[in-house]
């Protein structure tokens, strides 16, 4: 018979990626993994290796912009998943969301063993109530539950983020400027704003590490072609909006650093093994969000009032934990990176 696990993780991008090495010890002990992923996090999970099937799901208690309570999109899920009839489940959620409403709509569908990390009371909820330190790197949180229901990483998997490979071809050459491997990719953007380092800084840095001998890339979504456009200037290469994500994997790929916020792109940096200049805002733990298994620099004030807030809008004004760092330190940093 097959056993048929799902998955799920419902938020961002860089969070799912960051489940890599929890689906590729379910995988190892598996025949099918169904990934149930929210609409920014679904491109993904079809990254991760060890994932057959990508299911996408709008849940209301888990996404920043949250659609309404719908009774009958629920009833829809029940019945994808009772239809499904996984052999089990496996509830990955951050430290502050729950895995109690997926786990009751779960139960009803009929999946007979439920695992999740849960400080609430879960009842019946679950089978595998898990309990963990909440200052473990994520990957690491998040494999230890799988551990704890049952499954356990391949013999000699290391543990670190990855994606599916072969990648799609890179470009090697893009409005006549060199895109050939060693380049620096910078992406300003940021999945909320109290992450992002200004754009005049980026703009500058672009400069500063033009200057300094590198070739600049920078990347940004559909919806960022301004930023990117502004940071980029006259010195660096603008690829706003130009790649999938799968693109922008091979992107990073070929990059000999990437300078970043916390973000997406800093762990899909960490699942390709490209070295990371960290620009981390302290609204959420470094220790739990910092790029995972890749040499790194973390610049940011880490002690700044915004610690551990989870501010999406920066409360302090100036946004001072970002505002110090200099371009000068991005190409400090960078230089480390790339001559160690």
């Amino acid at each position: 018979m097959t056993r048929t696990v799902l998955v799920a993780r419902l938020d961002n991008a860089g969070d799912v990626l960051l489940q890599g090495p929890m689906v590729r010890a379910i995988a190892g002990g598996s025949d099918r993994v169904v990934f149930l992923a929210g609409p920014v996090g679904a491109d993904a999970a079809t990254l991760l290796p060890g994932v057959d099937d990508v299911w996408t799901w709008r849940c209301p208690w888990i996404l920043g912009d949250p659609p309404p309570v719908d009774a009958d999109d629920l009833a829809g899920l029940t019945d994808r998943l009772r239809a499904l009839a996984p052999d089990e489940a496996v509830v990955s959620t951050s430290f502050h969301q729950s895995p109690l409403p997926l786990a009751l709509l779960l139960r009803a569908a009929g999946v007979p063993r439920i695992s999740a990390i849960s400080v609430d009371y879960p009842g019946s909820l679950l089978d595998v109530r898990h309990r963990v330190d909440d200052d473990l790197p994520e990957p690491e949180r998040a494999l230890s539950l799988a551990r704890a229901a049952g499954f356990d990483l391949p013999e000699g998997d290391d543990g670190r983020l990855a994606v599916r490979r072969p990648l799609p071809p890179a470009q090697h050459e893009h409005r006549g400027h060199d895109l050939s491997p060693g380049y620096i990719v910078l992406h300003p953007g940021a999945s909320v704003p109290a992450r992002a380092w200004p754009a005049q800084r980026c703009a500058e840095a672009v400069e500063a590490l033009t200057a300094a001998g590198h070739r600049v890339l920078v990347t940004g979504g559909p919806g960022e072609k301004s930023l990117t456009a502004a940071v980029a200037g006259a010195s660096g290469v603008d690829l706003g909006g130009a790649t999938t994500l799968a693109g922008m994997a091979a992107l990073l790929d070929g990059a000999a650093a990437v300078v970043v916020g916390n973000t997406g792109p800093a762990h899909l940096a960490a699942a390709v093994g490209t070295p990371v200049v960290s620009l981390f805002a302290p609204v959420v733990p470094a220790v739990r969000w910092a790029p995972y298994g890749v040499p790194s620099v973390l610049l940011g004030d880490q002690s700044a009032p915004c610690r551990d807030t989870r501010a999406r809008e920066c409360p302090v004004p100036g946004h001072p934990c970002l505002t110090s760092v200099t371009a000068q330190d991005v190409v400090a940093a960078v230089e480390k990176l790339v001559t160690t």
